[in-house]
């Protein structure tokens, strides 16, 4: 005769091992995004094959379609993943945002630049986990593929439109002008040596990595320029 089991006990084993069934589903879907990013960073999205990202993400190629579909859908998807790691590592940038809807003095809207400049370069920079995409969104700024609406709408804009919104409020100047535009593109700019341009700039700077030293030496150099928007 087989044994009853309790109806609070099995749905316990349910849940957990629909718990379980997920948190592998969240690694085998993470596992296969950062071997699409390394891929399509190191060569176009025509070279790049499904079957040779499923190879370094060591799953079967129906279980890389299962999760994403297609190999757009895929390369997407990849966009889809920066774009929310940029949200998570720039909340200041919203802290800003209020900070001018309130009428914000020149002075506390440099600081809010400062804040937002340095958490800019803390995530084009300051981690390994960088390196993963770095490539990819370099290819996609040197030559636009299917992701670059997708990075251009919610990684570039919004961070050229903060930080220029934030020097005109620094140089008194209606937000329309160009030049506070600009100069917001100049400084971003300056990261992306850091970051697309890392080879070159290690050698130039005669490190072998940007840690936190260096990096603090970079955010001192961006301070410095920040600094001198309207006094000079």
């Amino acid at each position: 005769m087989s044994k009853t089991v309790p109806a609070k006990r099995k749905t316990a084993k349910v849940r957990a091992a629909a718990n379980g069934g997920y948190q592998k589903g969240e690694e085998t879907k993470e596992r296969i995004l950062n071997a699409a990013l390394k891929a399509f960073g190191e060569a176009s999205f025509l070279a790049v094959t499904t079957r040779h990202i499923a190879e370094a993400a060591s799953v079967s190629l129906p279980t890389l379609q299962y999760y994403f579909g297609s190999k757009e859908g895929l390369y997407l998807a990849c966009a889809e993943a920066i774009v929310e790691r940029y949200r998570r590592n720039m909340t200041v940038a919203s802290e800003a945002a209020g900070a001018l809807q309130a009428g914000c003095s020149s002075e506390t809207a440099r600081d809010h630049l400062k804040a937002v400049i340095g958490a800019l370069a803390r995530f084009l920079t300051g981690s390994r986990e960088t390196e993963r995409w770095a490539h990819f969104v370099a290819r996609e700024l040197r030559d636009p593929g299917p992701a670059f609406e997708i990075l251009y709408a919610n990684l570039w804009r919004p961070g050229v439109d903060i930080t220029a919104r934030l020097i005109a409020r620094i140089l008194g100047s209606p937000e329309s002008e160009p030049a506070g535009r600009i100069q917001a593109l100049l400084l971003i700019s300056s990261l992306l040596v850091f970051q697309s341009g890392r080879s070159m700039s290690l050698r130039a700077m005669q490190w072998t990595a940007i840690g936190q030293e260096e990096l603090a030496m970079v955010l001192s150099g961006l301070t410095t320029q920040i600094d001198a928007i309207g006094r000079v």
